[in-house]
C-alpha cells in the first residue's frame, strides 16, 4: 500500500487534472462548520494541489509509516476550509486516503469565552500601560470606562479626542499579541500528540471536538487505518509552536483582504469591529513572521509566490 501511495502521487504530479466536482464535497471536522465552495476556491485548490503533489510524494517516501501531514494556513476567511476540503477530496479521488483535521477544535476556550479573554487581556494590559507611563488619572479612568462600554477603546479614531488613549492601545496590543496564537490560547500539546500518533502509523486516534457552548466538548475515535495524508486546516498551522507538520501551505492575504473575506462570509457577528480588526492585524503579523517556513505560498489571485514575492505583496497591500 505504501509503495502504491507513492506511485499514485508521483504519477499524478506529472499529469494531474482537476476532476469535475460532483455532489457534495466533505469538509473539515469542526462541528457545525460548513461553507460554500466557489470557483475561486476551486482554482486556488488546483494551483495548490499541483504544487503539493511532488512534495507530498517525497514526504510519504521519507516517512517510516508512509504518512505525511500538510498544514493549510492563512488569515481568517482566506479559504482554508474550502481549499483543505478540496485537497482532501482530490487525494481520495486519486486513491490516496486523506482526512481534514480542523485546528479550531484545539483552542483552550470556546469562541465566546476566548473573545472575552482577548478583551480582558487587551484592557488589563492597556490600563497597566497607562499606569506605567504616568498617564493614568481618575478622570481618564471614567472616560476609558465609557469607551469600553461602547467598544470604542480599541478604535484608533477615538485617540483624536483622547490622545492618552494611544498609550493604552499600544500597551493593550502588546499584551494581546503575547496571548494570540500562543499555548495560552491554543492546546498545542494535544494537537501535537495527535500528529505524532498519526505519523507513527496509529490506526485509531481520539480527536477533540469543540462547539460553541461549554457543554460542547467531546472526543471521537477516528479510524486512520486507510489514511496516508492528514490535512490540518488552521490559522496557526505554520506557527512553529508544535511539531509534526511536513508541508506548511500559506494562503496569502493582506489585512484588508482578510477583513473583506470575513465580511463577505458573514460567519461572525462582530467581524467589522475595531477590536476584531486589531486582532486580525496582530494575527497577520504572526503569519508574516512565519511565512518563510511555508513550502507553498498561494496568493489571493491564485498565483504561486516565492517568499520574496509574498513580502513585496504584503508591503504593497498595507
Amino acid at each position: 500500500m505504501a509503495d502504491d501511495v507513492y506511485s499514485r502521487l508521483t504519477a499524478a504530479s506529472r499529469s494531474w487534472q482537476a476532476p469535475e466536482l460532483t455532489g457534495e464535497i466533505p469538509q473539515g471536522d469542526m462541528p457545525g462548520d460548513k461553507v460554500w465552495i466557489g470557483p475561486q476556491a476551486v482554482e486556488k485548490a488546483g494551483v495548490t494541489f499541483r504544487a503539493l503533489l511532488p512534495l507530498l510524494a517525497e514526504a510519504v517516501l521519507e516517512s517510516p509509516a508512509r504518512r505525511a501531514v500538510v498544514a493549510v494556513t492563512g488569515g481568517s476567511g482566506v479559504g482554508k476550509t474550502c481549499v483543505s476540503a478540496l485537497l482532501t477530496w482530490y487525494l481520495n479521488e486519486l486513491g490516496v486516503g486523506a482526512y481534514t483535521l480542523s485546528g479550531d477544535n484545539y483552542p483552550c476556550r470556546i469562541p465566546a469565552e476566548n473573545d472575552a479573554e482577548r478583551a480582558r487581556i487587551f484592557r488589563a494590559g492597556g490600563v497597566r500601560g497607562l499606569l506605567d507611563a504616568g498617564q493614568y488619572a481618575p478622570d481618564r479612568a471614567h472616560a476609558l470606562r465609557a469607551l469600553q462600554l461602547s467598544d470604542r477603546d480599541s478604535d484608533p479614531a477615538a485617540c483624536a479626542d483622547a490622545p492618552w488613549l494611544a498609550v493604552y492601545q499600544r500597551a493593550g496590543r502588546e499584551a494581546l499579541s503575547g496571548y494570540l496564537g500562543t499555548d495560552k490560547e491554543q492546546e498545542y500539546a494535544q494537537l501535537e500528540d495527535v500528529l505524532r500518533r498519526f505519523r507513527k502509523g496509529a490506526e485509531h486516534i481520539w480527536l477533540r471536538r469543540l462547539g460553541r457552548s461549554p457543554e460542547d466538548l467531546w472526543y471521537e475515535r477516528k479510524d486512520f487505518s486507510a489514511t496516508s495524508v492528514l490535512i490540518l486546516e488552521w490559522t496557526h498551522g505554520n506557527s512553529g509552536l508544535f511539531a509534526g507538520v511536513d508541508i506548511p501551505i500559506l494562503l496569502a492575504s493582506t489585512p484588508a483582504e482578510t477583513r473583506a473575506y470575513r465580511l463577505a462570509r458573514g460567519r461572525d457577528a462582530n467581524a467589522d469591529t475595531a477590536f476584531i480588526t486589531m486582532v486580525l492585524e496582530l494575527e497577520q503579523a504572526k503569519l508574516e513572521a512565519r511565512a518563510g517556513a511555508a513550502k507553498i505560498i498561494v496568493s489571493k489571485d491564485c498565483q504561486l509566490l516565492t517568499h520574496e514575492e509574498y513580502r513585496l505583496r504584503m508591503d504593497a497591500g498595507r
